[in-house]
């Protein structure tokens, strides 16, 4: 019998990261007949835009859905305005009956509002999105690996990533050869694995080459909401902090000091965007000793105050959240 795999698609869903999960179990029964079929849901039954503003039809609503063999829920911007508890809900009830359930893109919001994580579970989503589901979801698990796929959850960062999960899971029911045959139409050279990350690595993000300024950079990304100082680092990479000084102005034109701020501000703008933590949360999660230091060097940095530029790109609680919690507005890919 044919597998079943159901797609909700939710307003503003990604257009790419629904198709690259769906042309792949195209091919596959190219290749091979019926291995797959696949149905499109929507909330209500209606058709459904995706955030470039091509609609999809849907075969039904998710709440007539009485079982599902796999259901994956294919978000985009403002995952968290499409949920209620009549989503939940219908959600919970299908995971009861057996059914295997998934995020793509940022799906996994979805999921982790609905309770329908375990904290041993590993999942991944967008990685745009990735700071706000850690800082809305502590206790779980996510990470920044391609897809995770587990017994009875598989999920995902969408984009061409969709195309990588299910050449996976093609190639764990089917056969490698499968999956290398499907992979071939797609012109892609190699079946990225699950490890991969989704960002360019950081020689390639700020074209530098230096082991140690890369080991460098990696040690600061990972230490945002205490920032280590300068002697930390270049001890954490054994260099002296001259060295480090000397790394940073031959390759980057730039102090350690003032590159790490930017990355700060960096990662402080995007939660202004993506989530509706308070600022005060934001100056904490970033690093910033104060408030009132947080706002003096985000104004010189990008030429308003947090208030403002939160206010000038939308910023608001989306309807249909849970009012006890900060709600993302997330881009997507």
């Amino acid at each position: 019998m044919p597998e079943d795999i159901s797609f909700l698609l939710l307003p503003g869903f990604s257009a790419l990261g629904f198709m690259s999960a769906v042309e792949p179990l195209r091919v596959a029964n190219r290749f091979r007949g019926d291995l797959y079929r696949w149905h499109i849901l929507s909330l209500d039954g209606a058709p459904v835009a995706a955030s470039n503003g091509i609609s999809m039809n849907a075969e039904a609503a998710i709440g007539d859905v009485k079982a599902a063999q796999t259901l994956f829920v294919v978000a985009g911007f403002e995952p968290l305005a499409c949920y209620t508890r009549a989503l939940g809900d219908c959600l919970k009830r299908l995971d009861r009956a057996g059914a295997t359930l998934g995020g793509i893109d940022t799906g996994s919001f979805i999921l982790a509002e609905a309770g329908l994580f375990g904290g041993s579970d590993s999942l991944t989503v967008h990685w745009e999105a990735l700071s706000a589901f850690r800082e809305r979801y502590p206790a779980l698990d996510a990470s920044q690996e391609l897809f995770e796929i587990g017994a009875r959850r598989i999920t995902c960062a969408g984009g061409t990533a969709s195309i990588d999960m299910m050449l996976d899971l093609i190639g764990r029911k089917h056969g490698a050869a499968l999956a290398s045959a499907v992979s071939e139409q797609f012109v892609v050279s190699r079946i990225r694995q699950r490890s991969d990350h989704q960002r360019m690595e950081i020689a390639a993000r700020y074209g530098v080459h230096n082991r140690k300024l890369i080991q460098v950079i990696s040690v600061m990304e990972q230490h945002m909401e205490e920032p280590l100082a300068p002697d930390r680092l270049a001890q954490e990479i054994g260099v002296t902090r001259r060295q480090l000084e000397r790394l940073f102005c031959a390759s980057l034109k730039d102090s350690p000091t003032h590159f790490y701020l930017q990355l700060r501000l960096g990662r402080a703008r995007e939660l202004l965007q993506q989530t509706d933590m308070s600022i005060t949360s934001i100056c904490v999660a970033c690093g910033f000793e104060s408030p009132s230091h947080f706002s003096r060097t985000y104004r010189a940095r990008f030429g308003t105050s947090p208030r403002s530029d939160r206010h000038a790109m939308g910023g608001g609680t989306p309807s249909g959240t849970a009012a006890h919690a900060p709600a993302p507005a997330l881009s997507a890919s």
